[in-house]
């Protein structure tokens, strides 16, 4: 035993593969120690074991068990070791134990069933008082002990004991497994909390009986029955369990004899059962004698599990589909008796709820469309809810897990969406179900449908708006808002980018908004292509919905602007916007159906019928549209369509307009303007062109004329004629100038807020009723612009009597009384110099009241402003986005610096939007324009440093810092490279001799990094410019700039052969002048300071080296930096040695780079002598350097 002993201790490991290999070499080695035995003859199980035993066991344990006759002693030692240590307390023993026990008992054949339930239930015997503790670790260790009898097969074993004498030893017999039996119930009625585990194993015995082939096996079935049902009344969910399964394996027997009379029929799930079923599976246990009060679990006994007798309901209620088992049951009336009107019951507690939820959960993965329905019952909707509508609520966290369980589920079976759809939004669930749970529940799962599902819903929406008059006595009020709800849901559809659009649909959701937004319905008209015209909606839709659906249509067609369809063109795939598959406009598809349908005027005719004067202006339109749709590629087609789509969401914005709205035929007439002179009608005649090319001299560009009225869409229109409007010029871009550039420009200027607010004030009274339609966009603006009458005249009354009060109280001041109409004295007149007494007084207060609604104005004309000014930036980040080659850009820089500069705190928004611009889409652009006006790119240039000298805002800087580095890169590539090199040299003098200056050393950096190779013409002014820097600090910042100009070199390109030598002299000789000075203290400078300095003078030998040994080799005096190195070494910097070691490191490598250039020559005079020298170099090298460090130690 003492290579087993060690082996017990690892089965208490905390580990699972610790207690897995010990378990597995515990086993290995006793199934040796059994091979290796010779065992006894015994005539029972009662003889006496071996004496050597008794030392081992505890005292009081009995030895005549019978297991020392046929097995080793390590053996039966381990056996009665491993069934003892189920009671231990230690963490994971009895699992440990428990596995082993089960192993080794199916390894070996020499016990019986009866000697291993007999020892455990010996062992776990409570022997005199025990605590509670000690309580539970023996009643779990017989249960785990017996639970080991079962998966090891010992329980239903066939045959003798292997090497036994007596014939009589069977492995199981049908008394053991009634013993078995017997301590298993016992278990359960012993503690509550054991029962569903103690039944669990009765179930595992009854499934290995089922499975095996031992002779006794009906006897063992009855002796089942007679204990479970017979002996036991009293019912509970484990029973219920039990007595599915044994119907289920044995249907012929009689079962009404076993479950009367608490089941009136033998089938358990059967309807007249299930009153009695929820009750059991609720409540926990229930007495045939007391069926009426149903005895309430114990507090203690809830558990947050669910029950295993569910899996077994519902596996015989929906069977999987590869099973070969009919469904038996009703599971509507099951879930809507048992789950529904018993765990979701109004009275029931929140651990009941919570078990509903899980039920629900295990449910809904075994549902099909048919029977996904009775899932989403009434109580359980309004339990599920309530209790997602707040984070508070005790079941918020079960019941958001439903709502995932639901949409992963949909995810996985996409034809079931539809169906789920419908019981979310339904009878029992609620319309706004995402608003009232604050999830996104139907959200996602119209994600998760696919095309099929979602045309299946939106012909149920339609249906539901012809039926919502026709349900029962139903409100008007109740029938719009339903109806209200609907026409929302079609816009949802297709507002959303994550649900799989088909043009079918989506063409059937415009044409139905179109047909009840523009048309009266005169006759239904079943056989017609539109889905709107099979029926009549009863009652007639209000002229709400129907201005409803008029802005549903227009900002669905918004919508549909913005998402991007893949178009195939050969081999080639691109992303367009606006378009259907087929590659026409959604609004050109809207208006095809709008003149079909004014065609039909047998079955409807428009809701508002134009004048004569507002209909031909939109036929030519429609007519220049078509032409436009017909120019070929490649001869400025996108420019075509932009103008197309332009035309066609002008037209469709007059079909929408209200009946007491003005139809705007001006921008009609504009827009048809600027394309006929864009993209001219191919005359014949020479005369026509002429005449046409003299009228057209005196207008403005054609691209100006669409531009400001894109910017008109901006200003006033709705949110379909803003994407609209950007959608145009994304396609215009092409064709911009530069005065179209300066019409942009001019919309960024900033105005003065009084200015804005006289000009608006001018303007007020007429476009009163326009603004009032913008309130869905100028949402700053609601309250003043509610179209409310009864709170604009309350406003004005206050206004009044406050005015009012003001001027009597002026009047009382001067001795005159404020008439009040009671008196019937005559009025007493006032002379001249009560007159005037009263005039300032009175002047001041209507000065008063003009200054508060002139500042009231300024404000809000001022956010306004801001607003307006966002949206023309958005014109701005198209056209760069679009044309990152045009020369053109450079226009927009200065004035969006100039609005960057001039916004305040409250118009931060616009500001980071220009500086996004400006950093992102300009400043970092790899494609640069050929063509760009020299003067005018000098002008931006010295415009930009300018300012950079003299703003104090880092941020701002930055900014200036990347525009500039743009406009560098155009100047190169133009050829005005020198022209740039004195205005940075302007701005380096700047910043290096004026100590106010607002420049950084970033600045510089971020052009030497991008323009090295002109940065490099910077070099002279550097180093003339550090004897006159203004401190020490911005000396030092010259320095920085000359390390990274250095750095530089290798990117620059070919250099001229006398620039680096002559720069690099300079450099050594500016560099040891300071470093003297330095250790001379006519300069002040730290020992981090001068170690700034000398890194310069490293990283430049170092990179000349690389790139002109010989240049650093002639040109810098290894003597001058050895005679530094000393003086470092003595002077008051000898504290900071790493001042020496780098003054030694640039001697070093001044002195490599002179021997590298006499190598080079070595090789042209003489093969061999290169080779002996260098293999003599490095040790003369090392040589020198050793006695270099003698002579500076000593």
């Amino acid at each position: 035993m003492t290579t087993t002993l060690p082996l017990f201790w690892h089965l208490s490991s905390a580990s699972k593969k610790e207690r897995i290999d010990a378990s597995v070499k515990l086993i290995g080695a006793l199934e040796q120690f059994q091979a290796q035995f010779t065992p006894k003859d015994i005539s029972g199980p009662n003889s006496e074991s071996e004496g050597e035993d008794e030392d081992e066991e505890v005292e009081g344990a009995p030895t005549s068990d019978g297991l020392d006759a046929l097995n080793s002693q390590d053996v039966s030692y381990s056996i009665r070791r491993l069934v003892r240590g189920l009671a231990s307390p230690r963490e994971s023993s009895r699992l440990g134990f428990a596995v082993a026990l089960t192993e080794l008992l199916s390894r070996i054949e020499t016990v019986t069933c009866f000697q291993i339930i007999t020892l455990i239930v010996n062992e776990t015997k409570a022997q005199g008082s025990i605590t509670g503790q000690e309580e539970r670790d023996i009643l779990f260790a017989r249960l785990f002990g017996i639970t080991s009898v079962i998966q090891s097969g010992l329980l239903v074993r066939t045959g003798a004991l292997t090497a036994s004498a007596s014939s009589a030893a069977q492995a199981s017999t049908v008394t053991s497994y009634e013993e078995a039996i017997t301590q298993l119930l016992f278990l359960g009625e012993k503690k509550s909390w054991l029962r569903e585990s103690a039944w669990w194993t009765i179930t595992l015995a009854i499934d290995a009986l089922e499975g095996s082939d031992v002779n006794w096996k009906d006897g063992a079935i009855d002796i089942t029955l007679q204990h479970l049902f017979i002996e036991n009344s009293v019912w509970s969910p484990e029973k219920v369990a039990l007595a599915l399964k044994l119907q289920n394996l044995h249907p012929d027997r009689d079962w009404k004899k076993y479950f009367s009379p608490s089941f009136k029929n033998p089938d358990l799930l059967n309807v007249g059962n299930l009153q009695n079923l929820a009750r059991i599976l609720k409540e926990s246990t229930t007495h045939n004698e007391d069926t009426k009060d149903v005895p309430k679990a114990s507090a203690g006994s809830w558990k947050p599990q669910l029950h295993y007798v569910w899996d077994i309901i519902l596996d015989q209620l929906l069977p999987d589909p590869n099973s070969s088992s009919p469904p038996k049951g009703s599971f509507q009336d099951f879930y809507r008796v048992v789950v529904d009107e018993s765990l979701f019951s109004s009275t029931s507690s929140q651990e009941r709820k919570y078990w509903g939820f899980q039920v629900f959960q295990k449910a809904l993965p075994r549902v099909d469309q048919n029977s996904m329905p009775m899932l989403f019952t009434k109580n359980f909707m309004r339990s599920w809810i309530n209790h997602l509508s707040h984070r508070d609520r005790h079941l918020h966290k079960i019941a958001t897990q439903a709502a995932i369980e639901v949409q992963s589920f949909v995810q996985n079976n996409p034809h079931l969406g539809f169906a789920l759809i419908l019981q979310l939004t339904g009878g029992h669930g609620s319309q706004h179900f995402d608003k009232l749970t604050k999830t996104k529940t139907v959200e996602t799962i119209l994600t998760s449908m696919d095309a099929e599902g979602i045309k299946s819903y939106i012909e149920y929406l339609l249906t539901e708006i012809n039926l919502s008059g026709t349900k029962g006595k139903s409100d008007i009020q109740t029938i719009n808002t339903r109806r209200q709800w609907i026409i929302d849901q079609l816009g949802g559809l297709i507002r959303s980018g994550a649900i799989p659009k088909s043009d079918e649909w989506v063409q059937s959701v415009l044409d139905w908004l179109t047909i009840n937004g523009l048309f009266i319905i005169k006759k239904k008209s079943e056989k017609s292509p539109y889905r709107g015209l099979h029926a009549i909606p009863s009652p007639p839709l209000s002229d709400d919905l129907r201005q409803s659906c008029r802005l549903r249509l227009l900002s669905c067609l918004s919508d549909l602007n913005g998402q991007m369809v893949v178009m195939k063109s050969g081999n080639k795939a691109s992303k367009v916007s606006a378009v259907a598959s087929d590659g026409e406009f959604w609004v050109s598809k809207v208006l095809s159906t709008i003149q079909a349908l004014e065609k039909d005027s047998k079955h409807l005719s428009l809701l508002n019928n134009p004048d004569e004067d507002d209909i031909a202006p939109r036929n030519k339109a429609l007519e220049i549209a078509a032409r436009l749709r017909s120019i070929p590629p490649n001869e400025r087609q996108e420019a075509a369509k932009g103008a197309e789509l332009l035309l066609l969401a002008t037209a469709l914005q007059q079909y929408c307009v209200g009946d007491h709205d003005e139809v705007d035929t001006e921008t009609m007439e504009a827009c048809i303007d600027g394309a006929t002179r864009m993209f001219p009608e191919e005359k014949k005649s020479k005369k026509s062109r002429k005449s046409t090319s003299n009228i057209d001299e005196s207008a403005p560009e054609p691209i100006d004329v669409f531009v400001d009225t894109i910017i008109g869409f901006l200003e006033k229109s709705t949110a379909y004629m803003r994407t609209v409007g950007n959608q145009v010029f994304a396609l215009l871009s092409g064709e911009v100038q530069e005065s179209t550039i300066d019409l942009i420009v001019t919309q960024l200027e900033r105005r003065d807020p009084a200015e804005l607010a006289e000009s608006e004030g001018e303007d007020g009274d007429m476009e009163d009723d326009e603004d009032d339609e913008d309130g869905e966009e100028e949402e700053d603006d609601e309250s003043g612009a509610s179209g409310e009458d009864s709170d604009d005249n309350s406003g004005d009354e206050e206004a009044d009597l406050e005015l009012r009060t003001k001027i009597e109280e002026a009047l009382r001041v001067n001795g005159v009384e404020a008439a009040t109409g009671d008196s019937d004295e005559e009025e007493e007149l006032m002379d001249d110099e009560q007159m005037m007494a009263i005039d300032e007084q009175l002047a001041e207060v209507f000065r008063s009241r003009i200054n508060e609604k002139k500042s009231g104005k300024g404000i809000d004309s001022q956010r306004d402003a801001t607003h307006f000014k966002n949206r023309a930036l958005d014109l701005v980040d198209t056209f760069v986005k679009k044309q990152p080659s045009s020369p053109h850009i450079i226009r927009l820089i200065l004035p969006m610096v100039n609005l960057i500069a001039g916004t305040g705190l409250d118009e931060k928004q616009l500001s980071d939007k220009a500086k996004g611009i400006l950093r992102s889409r300009i400043g970092k652009s790899k494609d640069f324009p050929s063509e760009v006006d020299k003067d005018h790119a000098l002008t931006v240039a010295t415009a930009l440093h300018i300012r950079a000298r003299k703003v104090h805002s880092s941020d701002l800087l930055a900014t200036l810092s990347q525009s500039s580095t743009y406009v560098s890169k155009i100047l190169i590539q133009i050829g005005a490279e020198k022209s740039l090199v004195q205005i940075y040299s302007q701005s380096l003098a700047d910043f290096i001799t004026r100590k106010n200056s607002a420049l950084n050393t970033n600045f510089f950096l971020d052009f030497i990094r991008r323009c090295p190779a002109t940065a490099w013409h910077l070099r002279g002014d550097l180093l003339q410019l550090l004897s006159n820097s203004v401190n020490t600090y911005r000396q030092l910042q010259v320095f920085k700039l000359l390390e990274i100009l250095v750095g530089q070199l290798p990117v620059m390109g070919p250099i001229t052969s006398s620039d680096i030598p002559k720069f690099v002299t300079s450099l050594e000789k500016l560099l040891l002048e300071l470093a003297t000075s330095a250790c001379e203290e006519t300069v002040t400078l730290s020992a981090s300071q001068l170690k700034e300095v000398l890194k310069v003078g490293l990283v430049t030998a170092k990179q000349i080296q690389r790139m002109a040994p010989a240049v650093i080799g002639e040109t810098w005096q290894i003597d001058a930096w050895n005679a530094l190195s000393n003086r470092l070494g003595s002077c008051h910097f000898k504290t900071s040695p790493q001042l020496k070691a780098m003054c030694e490191q640039i001697a070093r490598v001044v002195h490599v780079a002179g021997g590298s250039v006499t190598e080079k020559s070595g090789k042209v005079t003489k093969r061999k002598a290169p080779d002996s020298n260098r293999d003599e170099r490095p040790t003369a090298e090392k040589g020198t350097k050793r006695k270099k460090i003698k002579t500076n130690k000593s």
